[in-house]
């Protein structure tokens, strides 16, 4: 089957087998699909087996899923000062890397973390050298590794293009690591990408500062929460404070229409056909695409 169309999906639930997540995205006409590789609120899962392996091979395939997108759990925090979590976290975002390979998952985005009181430069310090761990115990691996960009609050990295970019320098292997936007966080940030003037200027400092084409998927979120309220609180799309201006601008824009853009949107009333609706529409009348070739920093 071949999945044609917007790339836009949804973060899917894992429950009963990791193949049923593809199931349920293209049920909804997903071209791509977003999925935690194991239980998220869990620090090791049971290894999959030759049979899981090869039905979620197969059924992505049958499906015609362009992407499949894994989200690390929320407990690594790859940038710790305490040794005891340091190295848990090194351990269980290998597993991760280990999974998504196995099954051939395309990326697997993970949070910064945070420097909690350590300052940022030695979080940043702190979380390269455990990529760079991490990237040497996976030698060979096809996966990519993407770093969102969060709302910033408290002691979390990641919520400025500099500290990306900072990222991005400080590892050993940078081609072996992408970025991903999400909507939600950029704008809690502080940038504003809910009107064109907005969008086009946050786009090129970005561009200056980490590399548009360093961008390899999205999760699409409106956010509760104003422009540079540093909360990451979600919200369907159009119905926050991003707006349906900011989801066009994100839609028509030539550079991220391979780009897969995966839903987080609040689950409640069945909305994920509604902003998967929405984000059609507003895709329809977008430009060729024309994307660069990947930089290495």
């Amino acid at each position: 089957m071949t999945n044609t169309g917007p790339n836009i999906g949804a973060h899917m639930s894992i429950a009963g087998g990791l193949h049923l997540a593809l199931e349920s995205g293209a049920a909804l006409g997903c071209s791509s699909v977003g999925l935690f590789i194991k239980p998220s609120n869990q620090w090791k899962a049971k290894p999959l087996t030759e049979e899981q392996v090869a039905l979620f091979r197969e059924r992505r395939a049958a499906l015609g899923i362009r992407h499949a997108v894994a989200h690390a759990s929320y407990l690594v925090n790859l940038a710790s000062p305490v040794p005891e979590l340091l190295e848990k976290s090194r351990a269980g975002f290998r597993i991760e890397m280990e999974r998504c390979e196995s099954v051939g998952v395309d990326y697997l985005v993970f949070h910064p973390g945070a420097h909690m009181g350590a300052g940022v430069e030695s979080g940043l310090d702190t979380l390269a050298a455990s990529l760079d761990r991490v990237h040497a115990e996976c030698a060979g691996f096809r996966l990519k590794v993407l770093i969102e960009i969060t709302a910033g609050a408290g002691t979390l990295l990641g919520s400025r293009f500099e500290e990306l970019a900072g990222i991005l320098d400080r590892v050993a292997a940078p081609e072996r690591l992408g970025v991903c936007l999400d909507s939600c966080h950029l704008f809690a940030a502080g940038y504003d990408i809910s009107n064109a003037k907005g969008w086009s200027a946050v786009m090129d400092e970005l561009d200056a500062k980490v590399g548009i084409d360093r961008v390899l998927a999205w999760h699409a979120n409106d956010s509760k929460t104003p422009l540079g309220s540093h909360r990451d609180r979600h919200e369907a799309i159009g119905k926050g404070t991003v707006g349906v201006e900011g989801f066009r601008c994100l839609m028509s824009d030539a550079r991220f229409t391979d780009v897969p853009k995966i839903l987080e949107t609040p689950k409640e009333g069945d909305m994920d056909p509604v902003n998967l609706a929405l984000l059609r529409k507003l895709a329809v009348g977008r430009a060729p695409a024309k994307r660069k070739a990947a930089k290495r920093r």
